[in-house]
């Protein structure tokens, strides 16, 4: 299979299922526990069908969206991800780059491969910076001084991740950052030199927003040790709103999934709420995102920006969510297969095909713009 041939979200997952060593692969497909969770999340948008409505003269859509002080030319954007460099060489800025080129939002994260004012200097579109909430305050004061300074749009801190996830596809290779493979992970790698090749002839691999803090030599900690060791468990609502004030610009909180914490966030002055599961990668049977933003809309809508993501393979699940009434959707495994298929050329075939998706359904389900969605278009799938 070649970039060419892939039409959609199980295409890019297969194409880089070939080309990335198993535990790789396996870290970016796998999930909690049973993965229950993150089955239910894709599964959870078949419970309801679309309605459309016809002979309503669409000629042109319009996908634009505004969400957080930010205008996006899609209703899609790149959540924030891990690691990036291992899945291609150029990781965070082809991502940055495709998403530039469709006029949407991305996302880096503080266990990025590049830096934020590497990609800042590069791109100039709408750039989100994912944190966690660390046991040093000063250094959390730190990381946002630095995000300001190098123009980041809008600070997003992650609250679903005081502890790492029981991710046993990683246990049974013994995928680690840094590597500390098992048998059986090492003879995945071997079976992929082309993967190890590239990987090893490129810039050293190394997570810049946190050096100084975490060793990715021969050093001090591992990624795992990062969320054991320096991540603060004991992190409360008064630690976020003096984030909050302290950012004094659009921030949202990602892993949001009850109304009373939505509540909350409101109260303190958050721009926007992402709910969010983390791609089922953390708490197994948890609620999905999709399911619970009725709840969450009725409870806050209209005094906060909400976005969801988890699941999303289609354009028409991104229309489902819209219709119940979510600004915007983020994407992650989405992006990363394509990314690591096949590098920016991916990315930005994986985009472009989403919003293909949404268009022909925008334009089937009559409506030329997103704000003509509405829960009217939605009910109840008939099992």
């Amino acid at each position: 299979m070649r970039l060419q041939h892939c039409h959609n979200y199980h295409d890019f997952r297969t194409l880089a299922q070939r080309r990335l060593p198993g535990p790789i692969f396996n870290y970016i497909d796998g999930g909690a526990d049973d993965e229950a969770t993150l089955r239910r999340n894709s599964a959870s948008f078949d419970r309801f069908d679309l309605v459309p409505n016809v002979l309503r003269g669409v000629r042109d859509v319009d996908l634009s969206v505004q969400i957080m002080g930010q205008s996006i030319d899609m209703p899609v954007y790149c959540s924030p991800t891990a690691l990036q460099r291992l899945f291609h060489h150029t990781g965070e800025f082809a991502v940055a780059a495709a998403a530039s080129k469709f006029g949407t939002m991305f996302g880096v994260s503080s266990l990025g491969t590049a830096s934020l004012e590497e990609i800042r200097k590069r791109h100039s579109g709408p750039q989100v910076y994912q944190f966690y909430f660390h046991k040093d305050r000063a250094l959390n004061r730190a990381m946002m001084l630095r995000a300001k300074e190098a123009g980041v749009n809008v600070m997003m801190l992650t609250v679903d991740s005081i502890t790492g996830g029981n991710r046993e596809r990683d246990l049974r290779t013994g995928f680690s950052i840094p590597f500390k493979l098992n048998l059986a992970g090492i003879s995945q790698f071997a079976a992929k030199p082309a993967w190890a090749m590239n990987y090893l002839l490129h810039e050293r691999f190394r997570l810049p927003q946190l050096d100084g803090h975490v060793d990715m030599g021969k050093g001090a900690m591992s990624i795992g040790r990062y969320f054991t060791d320096m991540l603060d468990p004991s992190m409360t609502w008064d630690d976020v709103a003096d984030m909050v004030a302290e950012w004094a610009g659009p921030f949202c909180l990602k892993g949001v999934m009850s109304a009373a914490d939505a509540r909350r966030a409101v109260d303190i002055g958050c721009t926007g709420i992402i709910l969010s599961n983390h791609g089922g990668r953390q708490l197994d049977g948890s609620r999905t995102a999709f399911d619970q933003l009725a709840e969450i809309l009725d409870a806050v809508g209209g005094e906060i920006d909400i976005m969801m993501d988890g699941g999303i393979q289609r354009g028409t699940h991104v229309l489902k969510a819209l219709s119940m009434g979510a600004k915007a959707v983020g994407i992650g495994r989405y992006y990363l297969f394509p990314l690591a298929a096949a590098g920016q050329a991916g990315v930005e075939r994986a985009l472009g095909v989403l919003r293909n998706e949404i268009e022909r359904g925008m334009k089937l389900m009559g409506c030329s713009k997103i704000s003509d969605l509405s829960r009217a278009n939605l009910r109840l799938a008939t099992l």
